[in-house]
């Protein structure tokens, strides 16, 4: 089907685009292998000239960028704004720090001298999501052109204005033809761009089921990929937390981006000391968002991406029901124009209950009490993700401990902060394999080379 821009505010389509030719799609390799060649062998000063004037690029025209991703996917307007800015901070922390982060690094063997050095590896395929149509374009492209890499691009269907708003903001900060390339194409060319021997790696952001199939597609062609999927993040909150100060997070961490976030928090466990407490103001805080036109300030719960993702959120939350879960909130569409759904609360969720293994990619939280921190743990971990969690405790040192026990790609203690650059992104089991961000990210695809000098006799 052709990549189509609708407004999920009204449902009403804004724009379609046809796939690319095969044709075409030769000729963007051509470039960006052709680019390769000239691209690797510039300086990081050369290359961070080109970053740092996205950056500002961006920066500067933080409102435009936003309003198209409002347009397209429904992010409120606050949001998209914020996104947009950290997309451009992301670029520029990389045009700052990609050579000190690929500095060859001094081994000391017994004998003679030995360092590692890094070099780009070539063309890299980034398959990309739409619920951040820039940030997750700019967390492979801050580092990975910086490496010295160049990217093809296949991003969502549904956000097609915001990926060529993006490579359109290369272009115009000075790229080269060929070092970002946005690619229109269908799931079986994006087999074919895999399996092209120009294509060095294969970076994913998506779903479970992407994942395995692009994944299966790399190993098959031997090519280093890393993914990134989805997330069923726990909420911990132990018996001597702060209610009142985890309320609100609590609101964020689900309902951010309408719930449309990996590393959401999902799933609510709390002690049974303080789950009362908790679940009637959790319940409340839910009641009070406002849907609306995700276009205004006053708007606190905008729509979902696209109609398939209510429809699939909604069936959902009838199955847990049917199961044996408990409706304490929403789990209805909303009654207006547009994909809008209940901010949505379920408990009483059983191991054999559908809704205790499964994603909910929206505004659905589950909420689970246990009699003590150990079967909290435990809890937390019975789960076949592990992207990112939380644990609220008035004891920061006893939050670190259970922090340490949870296993996770990312742990946070009393915050769900992990908007920053400098902080590694990702996950294990079913949420993946692989790092953004960070001095890790710049890591994943560049050849790390032993250096050894000396003179030494030849073994006997």
């Amino acid at each position: 089907m052709p990549y189509q821009s609708i407004n999920p505010n009204d449902g009403k389509v804004l724009e379609s685009f046809e796939h690319i030719s095969n044709a075409q799609l030769e000729s963007a390799l051509a470039a960006a292998e052709s680019c390769f060649q000239s691209w690797k062998h510039m300086s990081y000063a050369e290359r961070a000239v080109i970053l740092n004037r996205a950056a500002a690029l961006m920066h500067a025209h933080v409102d435009d960028f936003a309003r198209l991703e409002t347009l397209e996917m429904g992010k409120r307007i606050d949001e998209a704004r914020g996104e947009v800015k950290f997309s451009a901070d992301i670029l520029a922390y990389y045009a700052e720090h990609a050579e000190a982060f690929l500095a060859p690094t001094t081994l000391h063997p017994a004998h003679g001298e030995a360092h590692m050095e890094n070099s780009p590896l070539g063309v890299l395929f980034c398959v990309e999501p739409w619920n951040f149509p820039y940030y997750q374009l700019a967390r492979v492209a801050g580092p990975q052109l910086m490496a010295g890499n160049v990217l093809v691009v296949k991003h969502a269907g549904c956000v097609p204005q915001c990926a060529i708003a993006f490579e359109k903001l290369l272009i115009d900060a000075g790229a080269p033809v060929g070092a970002y390339t946005n690619l229109v194409i269908s799931y079986e060319q994006s087999d074919r761009v895999i399996d092209d021997p120009r294509v060095k790696g294969v970076a994913l952001t998506g779903s479970l089921d992407a994942g395995r199939s692009v994944a299966a597609r790399a190993g098959q062609n031997l090519k280093k990929s890393t993914m990134e999927l989805g997330g069923s993040d726990a909420f911990i909150v132990l018996e001597d937390a702060d209610i009142d100060q985890v309320i609100p997070w609590a609101v964020w961490g689900r309902m951010y981006n309408c719930g449309q976030t990996c590393c959401a928090a999902k799933r609510f466990i709390v002690l049974e000391a303080v789950a009362d407490a908790f679940l009637a103001k959790f319940t409340a805080a839910l009641e009070a968002l406002q849907p609306g036109d995700p276009m205004l300030e006053t708007t606190t719960h905008g729509p979902l991406s696209t109609e398939a993702a209510l429809l699939q959120l909604l069936a959902q939350v009838d199955a847990a029901v049917d199961a044996g879960a408990t409706l304490v909130l929403g789990g209805k569409r909303i009654d207006r124009p547009g994909w809008f759904m209940q901010p949505t609360l379920l408990t009483d969720i059983q191991p054999d209950n559908p809704a205790f293994r499964d994603e909910f990619f929206g505004p659905v939280a589950s909420f689970y009490r246990v009699k003590d921190e150990d079967e909290a743990i435990a809890l937390a971990n019975d789960s076949d993700f592990g992207l990112g969690g939380s644990v609220w405790t008035r004891d920061q040192a006893r939050g670190k401990r259970v922090a340490s026990r949870v296993d996770t790609g990312m742990m946070f203690v009393n915050n769900i902060s992990w908007a920053d650059a400098d902080l590694p992104f990702g996950g294990i089991k079913h949420s993946g394999y692989g790092r953004e961000l960070g001095n890790m990210g710049i890591q994943e695809f560049v050849n790390k080379k032993l250096v050894r000098t000396g003179h030494f006799p030849a073994p006997v």
